[in-house]
């Protein structure tokens, strides 16, 4: 067996595993949507769900600052370099902000992130420890920058930092959405969308254009949390199943092109 089709076997093989535990963290399910947020980060990445590489939470998929440092690893990141934003770090309030800059090769110009934390926007289990967190926020977004990792990692994430809080999380459930899924709900439903678009190739604003009709609003902005959501199961599943048939009705929203006389 030859170097490339040893490769594919090890992907086969990483792609069947990745699913299964999956399923298994969902109740034996696993949704269009998501199993093909697996296969991409498992083909594209090799990242795995036994080593903790990305995780499958609430029905959606989060990378984690482990799995974003074995990806740097094994693409032979050049280095990392760390520094604080001192004039909007505030240490008697706990609030930390970090710039992380990643250089992927020495010729690289860096990929640049920031994170900040403050007690209100981390686990209770974590307190105390702001510092490391904002710090390990910034690394996780220049990385995912420098790697085109459009999945959001776990760490970002406020209440998901260590474990869940049953109590925060309660208040945020019972808060009404705003719009299309504001707050922490908002990125998730984007980064899912922008996924979709690079994996299946579409144009970006033809596929906004399209969301506002099916959500039946101006823009994709001013739609409910559900209605996205909606929206991304169906252009997810009409891209597996069709995807000529949906770059035809995503050209339909093309605006036609005004010829001078």
């Amino acid at each position: 067996m030859n170097n490339h089709a040893a490769k594919k076997s090890q992907q086969r093989a990483l792609l069947r595993q990745n699913l299964r535990i999956a399923r298994r963290w969902n109740a034996g399910r696993l949704g269009v949507v998501a199993a093909d947020c697996v296969r991409e980060v498992t083909i594209r990445f090799g990242l795995s769900m036994a080593l903790g590489d990305f995780r499958y939470l609430d029905e959606r998929l989060y990378v984690t600052h482990s799995g974003l440092l074995s990806l740097a690893s094994r693409k032979r990141c050049l280095g990392i370099h760390v520094q604080q934003v001192h004039e909007s770090c505030d240490p008697a309030s706990a609030r930390w902000v970090f710039r992380a800059t990643v250089y992927k090769s020495p010729g690289s110009k860096g990929f640049v992130g920031y994170g900040d934390a403050d007690p209100s926007n981390v686990s209770p289990l974590v307190r105390g420890a702001e510092m490391r967190v904002a710090e390990t926020r910034a690394v996780n977004r220049a990385l995912r920058k420098a790697y085109g990792i459009g999945l959001c990692s776990v760490e970002e994430l406020g209440s998901l930092s260590g474990s869940p809080d049953p109590t925060r999380g309660h208040e945020q459930s019972t808060k009404p959405h705003s719009q299309n899924g504001s707050s922490n709900s908002r990125p998730r439903l984007r980064d899912r969308l922008c996924l979709l678009i690079r994996q299946y190739n579409l144009d970006p604003t033809l596929v906004k254009a399209y969301a506002a009709e099916f959500c039946g609003t101006e823009t994709l902005k001013g739609a409910s949390r559900d209605l996205v959501e909606s929206f991304i199961s169906h252009i997810a599943a009409s891209a597996k199943e069709n995807r000529d048939s949906l770059v035809c009705k995503l050209n339909s929203y093309a605006q036609p092109v005004e010829v001078k006389q």
